[in-house]
């Protein structure tokens, strides 16, 4: 990691610098402005401070509690707190990280606020809405890139962004600026094409909150073997752990064990009869089992597929 002076310097004159020093009464070279003060823009916001970069503003809506946890960011970052009623937008570089139906809104008041844009970065963080979402700026000089972290944001938590993947697509000069970014925070660039978005994000959803649905039934399962939840979580954790990383070292195929991969439909059947009474769960065990019977060995595929329609 470079040191904050280094960085400071690079960060705008590595892929930037003939962006935002050509024109005359520019903002602040080097800055960086956040758009909401939600998960997402905290752990960004905390993750550019620590790696060294200016945050000028933090921009949040006018509501009490929104301004509140605003104010409380930007002293952890050493920035002003402001609103959306009354930004100061001096920044040479913007991200906004505002649910998906507002970027655009945003963008139009952003535009409301301050007419010219020229030799300015926008960014916003959605993952699976495109930089078109920002036209109205790019319309008045802006330079604008969608760039989405492939990680998990929860209140509480401040996961790392090192060897985090940033999907990213726009404005080649705002790619340039946004990569340059990425990689002195420790995470990882890689580009997405405007009509995977969707895809990508889909993608995303199936890594983690699916996942999280799906160990959420793991619990109903484990309350119907007579084990409390909080225990189940606990009792599972050695079980997960061990999963993902047979997943991550050998891949799904090498990764997978039970009664499917050996073919027992016996057991399979017991299965289906165990989890008839909980709500959703033999739905969740017929999707994801037909799932593995699409992409992964299995024995005796014709008596699991018999038994998975019974």
């Amino acid at each position: 990691m470079k040191e904050s002076g280094e960085l400071l310097h690079t960060e705008v004159g590595i892929g930037a610098r003939a962006l935002l020093c050509c024109e005359r009464n520019m903002p602040r070279r080097g800055t960086i402005s956040i758009v909401g003060a939600g998960k997402l823009g905290s752990a960004l916001a905390l993750a550019l401070h620590e790696s060294g970069f200016k945050i000028h503003e933090i921009i949040s809506r006018g509501t009490p509690a929104s301004r509140r946890v605003a104010r409380s960011l930007a002293r952890k970052v050493d920035a002003r707190a402001t609103t959306v009623d009354d930004p100061k937008l001096t920044a040479g570089i913007v991200w906004i990280c505002v649910p998906d139906r507002e970027i655009a809104p945003c963008a139009r008041g952003m535009a409301a606020s301050v007419r010219d844009w020229k030799g300015r970065v926008v960014l916003h963080a959605s993952g699976a809405l495109t930089s078109d979402e920002l036209q109205v700026l790019r319309r008045r000089g802006a330079k604008v890139a969608s760039a989405h972290p492939l990680m998990t944001f929860v209140h509480g938590a401040q996961p790392t962004l090192e060897g985090v993947g940033f999907a990213v697509e726009g404005d080649r000069v705002a790619v340039k600026v946004v990569r340059e970014i990425i990689s002195h925070v420790g995470g990882e660039f890689f580009s997405i094409a405007k009509k995977r978005k969707v895809a990508y994000h889909t993608w995303a959803t199936f890594a983690s909150p699916l996942v999280t649905a799906l160990l959420a039934m793991a619990e109903e399962v484990a309350a119907s073997a007579g084990v409390a939840r909080a225990e189940a979580r606990r009792r599972m954790m050695p079980i997960l752990r061990e999963t993902l990383s047979n997943y991550a070292l050998r891949g799904p195929a090498a990764g997978f064990s039970g009664a499917i991969i050996r073919g027992d439909a016996q057991t399979i059947g017991k299965h289906l009869q165990a989890v008839k009474k909980i709500p959703g769960a033999g739905e969740v065990y017929r999707a994801l089992a037909r799932a593995a019977l699409s992409h992964l060995p299995a024995g005796n595929r014709k008596a699991l597929n018999r038994t998975l329609r019974s």
